[in-house]
């Protein structure tokens, strides 16, 4: 009986136990009957139904005779009616964590409770179970779980070989010759994976795209043709896609997706059969530029940057750090397997702290020149450092998207004769967190500044499975669009 149960959920013993009282009642036999039919005592027969205990295999066998049955309709009878699925619900429910973390005991449930409130009860505890979900990952969950990723990013390096794979297959697919990604190959990778482009007006706001995978229809902003790459858009939205991501159940998940969807997304717009060649041949002039690596695939700087960080240590031998700072100088995505000492906080996160202001990713913001690239070497308490910087309008305001390296590693670079040269001590207070003394003296006891706080900082993380997205939204918008 025991294999029995271990094999078959559908079976447990609150199952067998409702079925057991179906038969009783559908018979018309009493429970006071039926225990003196198979010489129990009422009140082990009614633990029994209840699902309170296990009956054993001799004890199975003299229920079904007594109503006239067999041990084969128990264990695999139709499905049981509305009010005794509804009790077995609610008696899971009362064994499992969401009850427990509330404190309400277990009770009986009597045949005096009404449907009705059966109903009600479950109800209320799948949207408890629902908002616990939602709110699983706390903004320091959210924190731990990047640190635990920025931890294997610098493992292997920034460098994912399957990844890599899953790239060099799809461009293969599409015979793409190597080079700049055009749209039309995008449009013909979007084909090969079944999708139509459409490009409408109405996306939801809280989205960058949405996938009818029903109907194979991918939606994007018609705006984009007129602002921003299309490309990359429609190349991010396929590679979840292509890497058979599922709805994720944990912010860590989440997290992962979208780094790995970042990611295939770099490798299609510069491939990496391509790319490290060109960068090959640039470290052998010494002259490895990211803006040269910008403009030979036509992408944006950020991009180019982050691929760098991809390539750089697996295949040209140079460890690298990449910072992205908004404008208020909150850092905003980091990676570093040169020892940089950037700022973290107790759990070990860098994102979401203070950028050192004599940082490269800091100065930057002050420089006029726009248009060419900002360099400076920063001696810190962890050596030098050399660093290339560009700042970049976002929907969130400016971003500086830096590139550095230890300084024995600067010969392979343009811009290694700068004159730009900054001290760095963030692990000592005095650096840059705390003002002048003098300033500090005049102005503490009298200024009082209101916050001006990023909306996504006090954000609880996730809310729902996809952090920020409006699904009632996107919904709404599958139903209005969906071929008829």
């Amino acid at each position: 009986m025991d294999a029995i149960l271990d094999t078959n959920e559908d079976v447990d013993s609150l199952t067998i136990g409702r079925r057991i009282r179906q038969l009783r009642t559908d018979r018309g036999v009493t429970l006071e009957e039926l225990a003196a039919a198979v010489d129990r005592a009422p009140s082990q027969l009614s633990m029994i139904e209840n699902g309170r205990r296990e009956p054993k295999l001799t004890l199975l066998q003299a229920i079904a005779r007594a109503l006239g049955s067999s041990i084969d309709a128990i264990l695999e009878s139709e499905p049981l009616d509305e009010r005794a699925t509804l009790e077995i619900s609610l008696e899971r429910a009362m064994r499992g964590q969401t009850f427990q973390a509330l404190g309400i005991p277990p009770f009986r449930i009597g045949k005096a409770v009404p449907t009705e409130a059966l109903k009600a009860m479950m109800a209320l505890q799948s949207e408890i179970e629902r908002l616990r979900d939602e709110r699983a990952a706390t903004p320091e969950e959210a924190r731990r779980a990047n640190v635990a990723l920025r931890r294997l990013m610098r493992t292997q390096n920034n460098y994912f070989a399957d990844l890599e794979d899953h790239a060099r297959r799809i461009l293969s697919a599409v015979d793409h010759p190597g080079g700049p990604l055009t749209q039309r190959t995008a449009s013909d990778i979007a084909a090969h994976l079944g999708f139509t482009l459409h490009y409408v007006p109405d996306l939801p706001q809280t989205t960058r795209s949405v996938a009818d995978i029903k109907n194979g229809r991918l939606y994007l902003s018609s705006r984009l043709t007129a602002k921003g790459d299309p490309r990359t858009a429609v190349l991010q939205a396929l590679s979840s896609r292509m890497l058979g991501h599922r709805e994720p159940t944990s912010y860590a998940e989440f997290l992962r997706q979208r780094v790995e969807t970042n990611y295939l997304t770099g490798a299609l717009l510069i491939p990496e059969a391509h790319a490290v060649p060109f960068l090959q041949d640039a470290k052998k002039d010494r002259a490895i530029s990211i803006e040269d690596l910008r403009d030979a695939y036509s992408v944006s700087y950020e991009t180019a940057a982050h691929r760098f960080t991809n390539l750089a240590t697996t295949h040209l031998d140079i460890p690298v750090h990449f910072l992205k700072v908004h404008e208020s100088g909150v850092i905003t995505k980091a990676f570093e397997n040169d020892d940089v000492n950037f700022p973290t906080d107790q759990l070990g996160a860098i994102e979401g702290q203070m950028c050192c202001r004599k940082w490269t990713s800091r100065v930057v913001f002050d420089e006029d020149d726009k248009f060419n690239p900002y360099y400076q070497y920063t001696d810190t308490g962890n050596g030098t450092y050399w660093c290339t910087a560009r700042v970049e309008a976002s929907s969130e305001g400016a971003h500086s998207v830096s590139v550095g390296v230890r300084f024995d590693d600067t010969k392979w670079f343009l811009g290694r004769d700068t004159t730009n040269r900054g001290v760095s001590k963030h692990s000592v207070e005095v650096c840059c967190r705390r003002a002048p003394a003098d300033l500090e003296a005049a102005w503490r006891e009298n200024s009082w500044p209101n916050v001006r706080t990023p909306r996504t900082l006090l954000a609880t993380l996730p809310t729902g499975s996809f952090p920020g997205v409006d699904t009632t939204d996107v919904y709404e918008f599958l139903e209005a669009h969906a071929p008829r």
